[in-house]
């Protein structure tokens, strides 16, 4: 793996705001991390082959973040907090594009209820709510690409 697709890398992260990247090709791999305000790319040395294990489902669900404080908007219900995607990928509010959505605003939900997938290198990830709360808003399109800690729902305590 040459230094220009590492630069290249590099700076898709400082486009995209990526907080993190990890590539494998060819047997070479290179993990890049931003640590600062000046991010420099770190590349591994090459790793040994392995046989490809199948990625892991995404067992932490998105964070509610309790503590953080949503800017004030009337339409805003106290105590509502912003649930956010755990990892970058495309998401989707339904198993198939002709099923229900797994949750729709007004729907009670808890730890255990999925209410969303974020498909990442052709995995479809299950998110599930992380706690009791009631879906008050969704605020991220069909289908549309997300970043990691993005806002996808607002929920209200339930």
């Amino acid at each position: 793996m040459d230094i220009k697709l590492i630069n290249k890398l590099a700076k898709l992260m400082e486009t995209h705001d990526l907080a993190e990247l990890e590539v494998e090709e060819e047997g070479h791999h290179v993990h890049l991390k931003r640590g600062g305000p000046a991010p420099a790319p770190v590349a591994a040395l090459p790793a040994a082959p392995a046989a490809p294990a199948a990625p892991a489902p995404v067992a932490a669900a998105g964070q509610a973040a309790p503590e953080a404080a949503l800017p004030p908007d009337p339409d805003v219900e106290e105590g509502t907090v912003e649930f956010t995607s755990p990892l970058v990928g495309t998401f989707y509010r339904a198993a198939t594009p002709e099923a229900d959505p797994f949750a729709v605003e007004g729907d009670v939900v808890d730890e255990d209820t999925v209410i969303c997938i974020v498909e990442a290198m052709k995995v479809m990830n299950e998110i599930k709510a992380d706690g009791n709360y009631r879906v008050t808003r969704v605020l991220v399109e069909n289908g549309e690409p997300v970043e990691y800690g993005q806002a996808l729902f607002l929920l209200a305590p339930a």
